[in-house]
Formats: C-alpha cells, structure tokens, sequence
C-alpha cells in the first residue's frame, strides 16, 4: 500500500537533520509539513533514533543481463540494489550480450527488463570503435551518457577506444550535449607492468600501478581542453591523481570524478593472497590512499560515491585457483555499498548528510534526474531510512545478488538500512519486482513502467 505520509524526528532537509512529516501523494513528495502535522491515512512513524534519507542514485552497476544473466541479471540486482537502500541504478553498457551500443542492443536491455524490476533502472550507451554514428541515436533514445574504456575492457564485445578515437568520441559527445564516461588506465603503462601468474596481491598491485591512472587521466584532462566535451571519470582509485584533477577543477573544465566504496573502506594491507572477490580494475590500494581519496571527497574534487556493482560467477572469481591475473575484476558491492560508506564516514566524523549528497543527490545530479535523490515536494518519494544504532554483518550467503561472493563478506559495519521506499511504497524486506520503471533521460520518455 502506498503511504500517505512518512513523518521522523531526522529527515534530510537540504543539508540538515529536521523533525518533518513528509505527505505524499502519487509516489512524489507532496509536502514537507512538521512533525506533528496530522494526516488522513497509513502514516510510516520513524522511530526517533532512525534518519530518513533520500534513495541512493548509483550510476555505476553492471546487471550483465541479457547474454550474461548467469553473472547477473536484473532481478537479483535490482533485489539487492532495493534491500541496500538503492532507489534508482543506471546500468553499464557492457558485461551484457549485446553490449549497448546500438539503439538495438538498448532496446534488447529495456526488453530483458520488462517486469524484473523491484527499483528504478536508467541505461548508458557505449563507445566503441566503430560506432559514432549510432551516438546520436542513442541520444535520442535516451541513454544517460557513453561509456569508453582507454585500456581492455575484459570482454570482447566490447574494445577500448585508442588516443584519436576518444577524441573522435568526445567531440561527438560535445555536439550532442551528452556525457563521456571513461575507464582511464593507461594500455600502454599496463603492457609495461609485470603481471606474472601469482595469487600474492601485492604481484597483482604492481601489475595495476598508480602510473596507469595519472597517465590516462592526464590524456583525458587534454581531450576535455582540446574538445570542450562534458566528461566523467569513472572509480578513480589512485590519490596520485588527485593534485592533476584538482587544477582540472580549478580551470573550470567540464570533468566530474567518482570513486567506490570498496577504494574508500577496503585497504590492500588487507587484501589476503588469491582473494579473487576482492579484485578489481583499478585495484583496491592501501589505506593511506583510502586517506587521501576521502580528503578529496570533502575538499570537492572527488564528486560522488557508487559502487561499480560488477558481480561474476564463483567459477569466474575463482578461476586460476587464485591466480590474481586469471579472476574475474570486479566488486559486488550493490546492496553493501551505502552502508560501508556510512559506517567509515562515521569512524571519521563525516555526518551522514555529506553521504547521501555524494550518493544520492550528487549522482541524480550528474545524469539529470531532477526529482531523485533529493526529499523535496515534487521529488519522487524514493526514501530509505537508516538505523545507526543497528549493526550489519555481512554475510555474503544472504546478500541478494545472484552468487554468493563479496569482498565485504564478514565485516562489521555501523548502521543499517531498515526501510527503502520506492515512490511511496515499503519494500519491507520483500521486493516487488513490478514496481521499478524503465528510465531514460530527462525529457525523452522517463518513467515508464517495467
């Protein structure tokens, strides 16, 4: 059923905690009333010690689904996205078969998740070699932006763009208005690199090293001078690029970064030998690095947190038998991601507030969707409610996504996401997979139901 209001003692208003009762009517926010404002009608009454927070917007998961659902698929993903308080997801272009690169293999994905939706599910377009002329299509189609790799993507289907095709592709993004996304590491840094069969994660480091960030990153900062075009790093890792973005930023160049939970909570120190559901490309580096990520975030030149949900199967992440170089890259993050970052910006003494900008509003920001992230009248009521004095143990068995493997499998973390609300409606630990929609850009055909 869906609420008629949603009233607590903190509720994220703006950049503050405030007793509010929130009215809704038709999914959306209709009003911020106070706290004991009546209301005719099922009202959800916080308990005082719980935040109500805006829904997380993750602009970064790969739901691999159609041709690789037995990795992924968007049930499971959007299963979990919803118990992890993750309100609205936009997938990534490749993983899946086809990869969405044409209005074609967009139009394959929207199909494949006809009915399998339990949250909101926007979709980017792809860069490719070979395909500029299918970008004004996209466009039009509504993707939220392209995404291009610099180096090997991991899958065929999908190559990496070489020095004058990301110029190519950059100029086209200007003429359209759009959004580049770009997996920036160096090819050529990494062919240098030593990358010898070994299950040591310090051998997998060295063969993943800071220099085939900055290197990328310096090229696409000269692209974004060069063309004018809007561009958006993806999982910036390394902290050695930090003071290159930093005069980007300064400059006033149209470039947006993001990094990921598992960069910002999870420390190489850490990382035991041929622990394949820890590995990722760029790789989790060591905690110092996590420091200096987190000082970015606060100083402004890091925008946004999301989880780069990229899951595999266990014989994926396990292949080589824990030859480092033979795994699968990738995090699952998707259901875990809100709450690890939460817990270790409290263990800083970051408030929850500046989270939920970098999670919510930040990435609803970045892709133009004005009536998420935020808890204002008009916004979607896209809601999660956030228990700090709960505790979460992770358990990799019980998370929702398709196979039983995370990189936070038995950490404790601070907090706990007790509700999601999805414009208006409980999840209460079941999803519903007929209540997400289909989105595409704003102004295009967003909002249409699954």
């Amino acid at each position: 059923m869906t609420l008629a209001a949603v009233r607590a003692r903190q509720v994220l208003l703006d950049d503050d905690l405030a007793p509010a009762t929130l009215t809704l009517d038709d999914g959306r926010i209709a009003a911020v009333e106070p706290f004991d404002h009546p209301v005719p009608g099922e009202v959800l009454d916080v308990p005082d010690h719980a935040v109500v927070l805006p829904g997380v917007v993750d602009t970064h998961v790969h739901v691999n689904e159609p041709g690789r659902t037995h990795w992924e698929g968007f049930a499971t993903a959007t299963t979990a996205a919803a118990l992890g308080g993750v309100t609205t997801l936009v997938d990534m272009p490749l993983n899946s078969v086809p990869p969405t690169t044409t209005v074609a293999g967009l139009r394959a994905k929207q199909e494949a998740a006809r009915g399998q939706l339990a949250v909101d599910v926007g979709f980017w377009g792809g860069a490719v070699p070979g395909n500029l002329a299918d970008f004004e299509p996209l466009w039009a189609a509504g993707v939220m932006g392209f995404k291009c790799f610099l180096s090997p993507s991991g899958v065929p289907e999908f190559p990496p763009l070489d020095p004058d095709q990301l110029v190519a592709a950059a100029t086209e993004v200007a003429r359209l208005g759009a959004l580049l996304l770009v997996h920036a590491e160096d090819p050529d840094v990494l062919d240098r690199a030593p990358a010898p069969p070994s299950r040591a994660y310090a051998d997998f480091l060295l063969s993943r090293p800071d220099e085939a960030e900055v290197s990328a990153i310096a090229r696409v900062v000269e692209v974004v001078r060069r063309t004018g075009a809007r561009v958006h790093l993806l999982h910036l890792s390394s902290a050695r690029a930090l003071d290159l973005l930093a005069e980007a930023r300064a400059d006033g160049l149209p470039l947006t970064v993001e990094t990921c939970p598992h960069y910002l909570c999870l420390a190489a120190e850490d990382v035991p030998d041929g622990a394949g559901e820890m590995k990722c490309c760029p790789p989790i580096r060591e905690a110092a690095n996590a420091d200096a990520l987190w000082d970015a975030l606060l100083a402004g030149v890091i925008d946004v947190v999301v989880t780069d949900h990229s899951p595999a199967t266990v014989a994926e992440k396990t292949r080589g038998d824990g030859d480092l170089q033979q795994a699968w890259g990738g995090i699952a993050g998707l259901q875990v991601g809100f709450t690890a970052v939460a817990s270790e910006a409290r263990r800083r003494g970051i408030g929850i507030d500046r989270v939920s900008r970098w999670m919510s509003q930040g990435t609803a920001d970045l892709i133009g969707l004005a009536g998420k992230g935020r808890i204002a009248p008009g916004a979607d009521a896209d809601l999660l409610v956030h228990d700090p004095t709960a505790e979460t143990l992770v358990d990799a068995a019980r998370l929702a996504h398709r196979h039983p493997v995370s990189a936070y499998h038995g950490r404790r973390y601070a907090g706990r996401v007790v509700e999601t609300l999805l414009r208006g409606v409980p999840v209460r630990g079941r999803p519903d997979l007929d209540r997400g929609h289909r989105l595409a850009r704003a102004g295009i055909h967003e909002g249409s139901p699954a």
